[in-house]
């Protein structure tokens, strides 16, 4: 029995049925729609995976959960993913920053992948289902349903990572512990902030939050609330539990430029004549170099032989240490990741099998498990569901 109708639920018990045919195999969930996820994830193309190929390197990507999928990654990684669904009919197109899309650019190419395979093994999907408790016996599962009882020789658990996972009183009866749930990969939110006029900028820096060791370089996209994009949200999954006990309420500094005081006095001299409007830092976009400047309460009609001490020492900090303070997050549905979830140390991360109960199995965001934005997520959803499935077949040879 699958527990969870998204991508985690639909994987392990596809692979399930591949390896244990003898097995039906039923998965239950709650809505009326399986695969949401799937479905709008990457702006409705479906970033399935990232090109990293080596497990050690791709473990870092994971926040939470890098040591323990160490190990699961020498079993089924990137590489495996990308043959899953060449196997299938669906091939995966590679983009410049990493990521992963089926060719076709839509995510209806997996979820239709998904359901032929559904078909294909007579797997049972049951929607408007949700499990109210699950008891374990010693031989099997007793799973009471809002629509009946149902037994199980074994359960796996994929019902997601979201923050309605501390309700699911029935795992923790189960004996396992719960990390609470808690939002990930998110944007600063920097309201009637002089910055939103940027918005649809991006430039690459390095972005720190004040008093702690979270820093984080990549690509900041200007919002018209604030700031986003890959180097904002990679950040936001380091810091989520202190950034989640700031009740989002925090400074952060912004490194526009790695040698910004040599820069200002190299332009001091080459360009002393010029007007500072006229001559904006290489890389910089018009619009935002004059943002700073205006940040700054610097005059771009001033030639750089005339600033003063203050304004050359307020412009390398505009550059160099950039400061802000948000003001709340703001999360969209291609973006959801939360952290937390069931305690790794009651987990087999090798079989994907609970050390608490037996036949009792997680795959996905159920555990405390997340990763950054570019397909990191989907692929420890593959890893997982493939783990569980291996682990099952082979309980059931050897039993």
């Amino acid at each position: 029995m699958v527990i969870g109708g998204g991508a985690a639920g639909y994987f392990s018990a596809i692979n399930i049925a591949e390896k244990a045919t003898n097995v039906k195999v039923v998965i239950l969930e709650k809505t009326t729609k399986t695969l949401s996820k799937v479905k709008v994830s990457g702006g409705g193309r479906c970033n399935v995976t990232h090109a990293c190929f080596v497990p050690k390197e791709l473990s870092k990507f994971y926040p939470r959960g890098e040591k323990e999928l160490l190990g699961p990654f020498h079993t089924f990684m990137t590489g495996d993913t990308i043959a899953w669904f060449s196997e299938r009919g669906v091939e995966l197109k590679m983009e410049d920053d990493g990521r992963m899309f089926p060719v076709s650019n839509s995510s209806q190419t997996i979820i239709n992948c998904f359901q032929k395979e559904v078909d294909k093994h007579a797997i049972e999907v049951r929607l408007s289902t949700e499990v109210l408790k699950v008891e374990k016996s010693k031989d099997s599962f007793a799973i009471s349903t809002n629509s009946g009882k149902l037994s199980a020789d074994y359960v796996v658990l994929a019902v997601g990572g979201n923050s309605k996972l501390k309700h699911y009183q029935w795992i923790t009866d189960l004996g396992h512990s719960i990390v609470n749930p808690i939002p990930s990969l998110f944007t600063f939110n920097l309201k009637k902030h002089a910055s939103n006029q940027l918005m649809g900028l991006a430039l690459k820096a390095s972005v720190r939050i004040v008093g702690t060791k979270y820093e984080e370089y990549g690509p900041v996209l200007f919002t018209h609330w604030g700031m986003s994009g890959p180097g904002i949200l990679k950040l936001s999954a380091k810091a989520a539990q202190y950034l989640f006990d700031k009740s989002y309420q925090f400074n952060y500094e912004v490194e526009w430029i790695s040698n910004g005081e040599d820069l200002v006095h190299s332009l001091r001299k080459s360009k002393a004549s010029a007007q500072l409007s006229n001559t904006k830092i290489e890389g910089f976009p018009n619009r935002f170099w004059m943002y700073l400047l205006a940040k700054g309460e610097i005059d771009g009609k001033k030639r750089w032989a005339d600033l003063k001490k203050v304004e050359i020492e307020k412009l390398i900090q505009l550059l160099s240490k950039d400061d802000y303070a948000a003001n709340g997050k703001t999360t969209f549905k291609e973006e959801f990741v939360t952290c937390g979830g069931v305690k790794l140390k009651e987990v087999n991360m090798k079989t994907m099998e609970s050390k608490l109960v037996n036949n009792l199995f997680f795959s996905g965001e159920v555990l405390n498990i997340d990763g950054f934005t570019g397909g990191f997520n989907f692929q420890a959803a593959w890893t997982g569901g493939f783990l569980v499935a291996k682990s099952i077949a082979e309980h059931i040879k050897g039993a």
